[in-house]
C-alpha cells in the first residue's frame, strides 16, 4: 500500500506539464474577476471541495469567487449519498443557480472520468464559456476527451479494487493542492514563499502574520503590531506603511499591481 502512494505521486510527477499549462489558463482567466468553481462526487468531490474551502483562510480568497460542487450536496461530504453521482440535472441545475459563466473555471475530478454528475458539470459549463479542468485516472475517458485542459493521473490498478481513495485518491489531492497553490503564488497571495494574504481568524494566524511581517521588514515588534492595527491586519498593507506609506496610497499602489505586493513595492520606491 505504501509503494502504491509513491506510485501516485509518480502519476502527479508525470503529469506535470498538463499541470502547469492548466494553472497558466486559469490565471489568465482570473486574474481580475472570475470564480474557482470545483465540481465532483464521492470520494474525488470531497477531495475537491476541501481544497477549494482551504484557500479562503490560506490565501484569503474570496468566498464570492469560490463555488463547490458535490454530488449530494453537503451532507454527501460526511455521508454517502446514494445515487447522487448519477444525477445530471442536479449538475444542470447547480449551474444555473449560480449562473456559472465565461469568467469562471471550472475543475472537475473523477477517477472514472465518466461520473455522470461531474461531466454534467463539465459540459454544462463548456456551454457557458467557463474555462474547464478535467482530472482523472483513466486515460481517454469523457472528462479528459473534453476538458479545456485534461490531468491524466496514472495510477493504475487499486490495491483494494476500486477504492480509489486510494492511489488515485492521493494523486487527485496532491494535484488539486499544485493546481490552487501554483495558481496563487501566479495571482499574488503568496510573497517568498509566505501566506501574505493569510487571514488571521485566530491568535495562531495572527502571530504568524507579526512573523512575516518583522521577517520581511526587519522592524521590531511594536511597530509590526501597530501597522497591522492600521491596515485591519492585512500584512500586504502594512508592509506598504512600514515602507512609509498612508494607508490611501498603499491601498492604492496594490490596486494598481492588482494585489501583486512585489510590484506594489516596486511603485512606491
Amino acid at each position: 500500500m505504501i509503494e502504491g502512494q509513491f506510485a501516485a505521486i509518480a502519476a502527479v510527477r508525470a503529469a506535470r506539464s498538463a499541470i502547469g499549462a492548466a494553472v497558466g489558463a486559469m490565471e489568465e482567466r482570473l486574474k481580475e474577476r472570475g470564480r474557482l468553481i470545483y465540481a465532483g462526487a464521492g470520494t474525488s468531490g470531497r477531495l475537491a471541495v476541501q481544497d477549494g474551502a482551504e484557500l479562503m483562510p490560506t490565501f484569503s480568497w474570496p468566498a464570492e469567487r469560490l463555488v463547490l460542487l458535490i454530488a449530494g450536496g453537503a451532507e454527501a461530504l460526511i455521508s454517502a449519498i446514494e445515487g447522487a453521482e448519477d444525477e445530471v440535472e442536479h449538475a444542470v441545475a447547480l449551474l444555473h443557480r449560480h449562473q456559472v459563466d465565461e469568467a469562471d473555471v471550472l475543475i472537475a475530478v473523477a477517477a472514472s472520468g465518466t461520473t455522470p454528475f461531474t461531466l454534467g458539470c463539465l459540459r454544462g459549463a463548456k456551454r457557458k464559456g467557463t474555462l474547464t479542468v478535467g482530472i482523472a485516472n483513466n486515460a481517454n475517458t469523457p472528462l479528459l476527451i473534453e476538458a479545456d485542459h485534461p490531468i491524466f493521473l496514472d495510477t493504475g490498478p487499486e490495491p483494494i479494487a476500486g477504492s480509489t481513495r486510494m492511489k488515485a485518491g492521493t494523486a487527485q489531492r496532491t494535484t488539486l493542492n499544485l493546481l490552487s497553490s501554483l495558481l496563487m503564488i501566479r495571482l499574488g497571495r503568496v510573497y517568498d514563499g509566505l501566506m501574505i494574504d493569510v487571514r488571521a481568524t485566530n491568535a495562531k494566524l495572527a502571530k504568524r502574520s507579526e512573523r512575516m511581517l518583522a521577517h520581511l521588514t526587519g522592524r521590531d515588534s511594536a511597530e509590526v503590531k501597530d501597522a497591522l492595527a492600521r491596515s485591519n491586519g492585512n500584512v500586504k498593507l502594512a508592509m506598504l506603511l512600514l515602507k512609509g506609506c498612508t494607508l490611501e496610497d498603499a491601498r492604492r499602489a496594490l490596486d494598481r499591481a492588482q494585489g501583486h505586493l512585489r510590484a506594489a513595492l516596486a511603485l512606491i520606491s
